[in-house]
């Protein structure tokens, strides 16, 4: 799923329910990972495990020997000399896309459940022009739940954000026009969104991007996002 709104560089390896959790989920944790779970609960030890299982799968088929996945500043993952990448995981799903850092300079991917956001959220991270524009994508397609699609761009936007600036986004910082493509045949949706950025982008390749770029889907009752990051 993911993989279908990334660039052909990239690798991407998912887990999907209890099917996924059978095939990554009995994994063997390196000692470093094992002690950042040692008191976790069930939930958050499996998740934990079969997103690392799924990015040492996907280290494998870009040839670099598996390696542990420890978080970094802010929790960020720290991936394997010449790499970059991204991961998450939600209720039946765990993905991890990874590319090597000379393809492209960063991406962030996210993938929630396609389920409208708690109470209260969609206010806590929506800019006011962006609550109007979902408003308008709700009533020209309201199968779609448009406030956790937004979410879910601006996390893989964060994502693709902080391995280059180091620096924290707010939710405020990134303004993101979402717009949809026609539904597939199964009533599945797609699009793109474009996030333009309202503090000082990365310099990459000597260049300060005003903007970040990504692709949406809907699609076994979930949502995902991915942005990717070129080098200029």
């Amino acid at each position: 799923m993911i993989e279908e709104l990334l660039p052909e560089s990239v690798v991407a390896v998912e887990a999907f329910g209890e099917e996924g959790v059978r095939e990554f989920g009995d994994g063997p944790l390196y000692p470093q990972e094992e002690a950042l779970v040692a008191r976790a609960v069930d939930k958050r030890r499996r998740e934990f495990t079969v997103v690392r299982a799924c990015a040492r799968r996907a280290m494998e088929k870009l040839g670099v020997p598996p390696q542990p996945v420890l978080p970094g500043e802010r929790g960020a993952p720290q991936w394997p000399q010449g790499l970059t990448g991204s991961m998450t995981h939600c209720e039946g799903y765990c993905g991890a896309a990874l590319v090597r850092a000379d393809d492209l300079a960063s991406l962030g991917i996210d993938a929630e459940p396609h389920a409208p956001l708690p109470e209260g959220v969609l206010s806590a991270v929506a800019l006011p022009a962006e609550a109007e524009r979902l408003g308008r994508l709700a009533a020209e397609r309201p199968a779609v739940h448009w406030d956790r699609l937004l979410f879910s761009a601006k996390e893989s936007v964060y994502k693709a954000w902080f391995p280059l600036t180091r620096k924290w986004l707010d939710f405020s910082e990134a303004d993101i026009d979402i717009t949809a493509e026609a539904a597939g045949p199964a009533g599945d949706s797609q699009g793109a969104f474009r996030a333009r950025l309202l503090v000082p982008g990365p310099l990459v390749g000597g260049r300060r991007l005003g903007h970040f770029d990504g692709r949406w889907t809907v699609r076994r009752g979930l949502v995902a996002t991915a942005v990717t990051i070129h080098h200029t």
